[in-house]
């Protein structure tokens, strides 16, 4: 096993940060943030579901929007995710209209994850754009250890 790069643990770290933000909201704690080629965060998002009423508000989309608006351009081919929990259908559909070759998550998904968790749609060969490289599981139990935290409270 290789070892995770550090700038990918401090862009997740970053990532954390959102996602503990969109506790004030209500909102399922999932941070995101979209990192250029230097290496500078361009995009934030949280989920904002709850907050904005607004079913497309996933931390991984929110991102994406700040991102293409930062940088002028829609396709962010020269960017990297980072998201504290595996993508789901609707956020890796985005991920690939938005060109984006690196996605890095923490938690697993094992009910709605599509970077490989339950399918891997971000690498699906039949699609005109895959994802070139997705790193999974990094700061994965810090990660998992707000959702869990966030849903023990609701329980």
């Amino acid at each position: 096993m290789t070892a995770v790069p550090d700038p990918d643990v401090a862009a997740m770290r970053e990532a954390l940060a959102e996602a503990r933000s969109a506790l004030a909201t209500g909102d399922v704690p999932v941070g995101a943030v979209i990192v250029d080629a230097r290496g500078r965060v361009v995009g934030r998002g949280r989920n904002e579901r709850e907050a904005r009423t607004d079913p497309t508000a996933h931390a991984e989309v929110v991102a994406l929007r700040e991102a293409a608006a930062v940088t002028g351009d829609w396709q962010l081919t020269g960017c990297t995710l980072v998201v504290t929990l595996e993508p789901c259908v609707l956020c890796a559909g985005a991920i690939l209209a938005a060109r984006v070759p690196r996605v890095v998550f923490g938690a697993y998904d094992d009910k709605a994850g599509a970077a490989g968790g339950v399918v891997d749609l971000l690498r699906e060969r039949r699609l005109p754009f895959r994802v070139d490289e997705v790193v999974g599981g990094v700061l994965a139990d810090e990660s998992a250890s707000v959702l869990r935290e966030f849903f023990e409270t609701r329980r």
